[in-house]
């Protein structure tokens, strides 16, 4: 008999089943009629909502043409309004906006959930708009043609493009041809549920007639086929990913597809006469071996044509960390995390060495993103600053220009009273003696007698870096009744590069954990607090980490909660996207995999004699990217055997959990109340 054979909950990832329906409304019901029925609740309920809904946001935007448009969530608009004004207009403190679609009204006119998942605006005339809208948030989404002249859908009778709900999307090649990936009949979908076929669709032909210009395999995760369309350097590029974390990349040239020779696990970026190389792995070449990590330049026809000499932009070093790199017109804006913390340099490419210079403004315990405002026209950038405690503020510059100041355009208000409450970056020691920074934001008149209830909060997976960030909602609903808030930069995220990343993938997954639990350790040494008053939060593959925190290291948490979770490693490559993500954690399939994988699987791991701190399990019901299944079955099973479990399930939100603010307030106040009940 296998395992799913002996599990008692699998009627629970039949989403919407009557059974695992009502289910969920009892456990629901539960929830509202416990955590959610008090007045601290709703307190802390309507103070989130404030942030969510405030006014005085920052409305980011994106220069599309004449016009700087963005996309605004308010209490008026809980759906949200994409709009767009001038950057003279921009520059004022109270922009007139031109409404481009009303999503709320939209909803409204045709009876349905829209959410907004984006827009790709057609170069160069930006009078053609494919709209991407999604049913209550799931990944699977529609895309419409809009005409930005008229402001209205165009309409398929009119020729106008649809495609149909599916996970993928629709990509511009010009006025009456885009390029299709989506799901259209039998084998058109990898096993991981993303496209597997890449075609070139025509205006006014049926979609089925669509040409197919490049398939991958079933086995693949995804395929695609964009164009590029950078005047005087259109290009037009064909992708197949045969793994999440490989890929290769295909450029057409006379018509013919030729592939970009880098490493597969190699990722490229582009712009003009440049080809971008970011390595995740070392790459020996003509004797000359580049680090992982590292970022390599070349010319691009000239790569193509077999030149392999590069210019290194940007190698790693042991505390260093490529985080993102962005061109404008004339030069490239890298931006490197040093010890977590973010540093701007500016490479200039000359006739002879490039030049490099440090980009001025970065804050002590902060991070910083830079954009190019339009790479076609100047060597503009936008500059968004923030960390835990400064309102994060929006400002522009130009590069290039002996490092000037950057001028701020737009900065938050302060959501909560920061006086008495200090940033500190300390270092836990792993089981392995690997050094593990972390961040505490706490009251500097705290006594460090272990008594302030703490928040620790990781993720450690898909190469992703957690940068300090000002958090309204955390500010009004955790910092300001006197708890302190960690973050964890533990292995298999990206904070010190691939290689940190690659320290905990698969068999070597019990890094993290491991990591994670050191920082706990660290906490409690230091006099921060204690295991009764630390709880712990994660959502996605964090989700994954609190489960296994819960279920390895019960001992040293107060509370856990545990959001959108990986849960049951068994199943995981079986439901929705799973199995694009066997190169993280493994393929429970294989024997040999299983056996390491069975180890971090905290559905498996559960021990009903075993004692458990409470935990939060919340999840969505559309969802269609980590199956709500996982966090059923975990609640079910724990439930069962007497735990102090409490679960909620939203039933929009998609992956993100909410699709509302008045959604996202409900579920970061039941998180938050959570914790300072379980841990006062």
């Amino acid at each position: 008999m296998t395992v799913d054979e002996r599990d008692p909950y699998l009627w629970l990832e039949d989403v919407d089943s009557d059974a695992a329906l009502d289910w969920v409304r009892a456990r629901n019901a539960e929830t509202l009629n416990g955590l959610a029925a008090s007045d601290a609740f709703t307190g802390t309920e309507r103070a989130i909502r404030e942030v969510l809904d405030s006014d005085a946001k920052l409305p980011f935007v994106q220069k599309i043409g004449e016009y700087y448009y963005n996309f605004w969530t308010d209490a008026a608009h809980q759906r949200g309004l994409w709009r767009r004004t001038t950057l003279a207009e921009y520059r004022t403190a109270e922009p007139a906006w031109q409404t481009v679609l009303d999503i709320d009204a939209l909803n409204k006119a045709e009876g349905e959930d829209w959410v907004w998942h984006g827009a790709s605006v057609l170069r160069p005339g930006y009078r053609k708009a494919l709209i991407d809208l999604s049913h209550g948030g799931s990944d699977a989404d529609v895309t419409r043609e809009f005409d930005l002249e008229t402001l209205r859908f165009v309409p398929e009778e009119d020729g106008g493009f649809f495609r149909p709900e599916a996970k993928g999307g629709l990509g511009w090649i010009d006025d009456d041809t885009v390029y299709l990936c989506s799901e259209l009949g039998e084998g058109s979908l990898t096993k991981s549920g993303y496209p597997r076929i890449a075609r070139r669709w025509r205006r006014g032909t049926p979609i089925e007639s669509s040409e197919i210009v490049f398939e991958g395999n079933e086995s693949d995760v995804s395929v695609r086929a964009f164009r590029s369309h950078t005047p005087g350097y259109i290009r037009d590029f064909y992708w197949r990913a045969p793994t999440f974390y490989t890929s290769e990349v295909f450029v057409l040239v006379d018509g013919e597809p030729q592939r970009i020779d880098v490493p597969d696990s190699a990722e490229i970026g582009y712009s003009r006469s440049w080809l971008l190389i970011e390595l995740r792995d070392g790459w020996t070449v003509d004797e000359t071996t580049y680090r992982a990590g590292s970022l390599l330049a070349a010319d691009f026809d000239g790569f193509l044509a077999g030149d392999r000499s590069f210019e290194v932009v940007f190698e790693p070093t042991p505390t260093t960390s490529l985080a993102g790199a962005t061109w404008t017109r004339d030069h490239l804006v890298l931006t490197v995390l040093d010890d977590v913390k973010s540093r701007i340099r500016v490479l200039t490419p000359t006739d002879a060495k490039w030049r490099r210079d440090e980009f001025p403004g970065a804050p002590a315990f902060g991070t910083v993103q830079v954009s190019a405002v339009d790479p076609d026209e100047n060597d503009l950038v936008w500059v968004i600053s923030t960390d835990y405690l400064t309102p994060t503020t929006l400002s522009i510059a130009t590069v290039g220009q002996g490092g000037a100041l950057p001028v701020v355009l737009k900065a938050q208000p302060s959501f909560f009273d920061t006086a008495g409450l200090s940033i500190e970056q300390y270092f836990a020691i792993s089981d392995d003696g690997t050094r593990v920074p972390y961040f505490v934001v706490r009251r500097t008149d705290a006594a460090l007698d272990g008594s302030t209830p703490t928040l620790l909060y990781g993720y450690g997976g898909f190469e992703i870096s957690l940068t300090p960030t000002y958090s309204g909602t955390l500010g009004r609903a955790w910092l300001e009744s006197g708890g302190a808030y960690a973050v964890a930069n533990i292995r298999g995220g990206g904070e010190y590069g691939p290689t940190w990343h690659q320290a905990a993938l698969k068999e070597n997954r019990s890094r993290a954990y491991e990591d994670f639990a050191a920082v706990a350790r660290d906490l409690v040494a230091r006099g921060i607090t204690t295991p009764k008053h630390l709880g712990i939060q994660g959502g996605s593959n964090g989700g994954l980490l609190t489960g296994n925190m819960l279920t390895r290291y019960p001992e040293l948490f107060g509370a856990v909660v545990c959001q959108v979770p990986l849960l049951d490693m068994r199943r995981y490559s079986r439901l929705l996207a799973g199995a694009s993500w066997m190169a993280e954690y493994g393929d429970p399939d294989d024997p040999e995999q299983w056996a390491y994988l069975r180890t971090f699987s905290p559905y498996h791991q559960f021990d009903p004699s075993r004692r458990y701190p409470p935990v939060l399990f919340t999840t969505s019901t559309r969802d269609d990217r980590v199956h709500p299944g996982h966090a059923r079955k975990m609640a079910a099973r724990m439930l069962d055997a007497g735990c102090d479990v409490t679960y909620y399930e939203n039933i929009e939100g998609g992956h993100g959990g909410a699709a509302t603010n008045e959604q996202a307030a409900r579920m970061s106040a039941l998180a938050y109340r959570f914790l300072a009940e379980r841990l006062a």
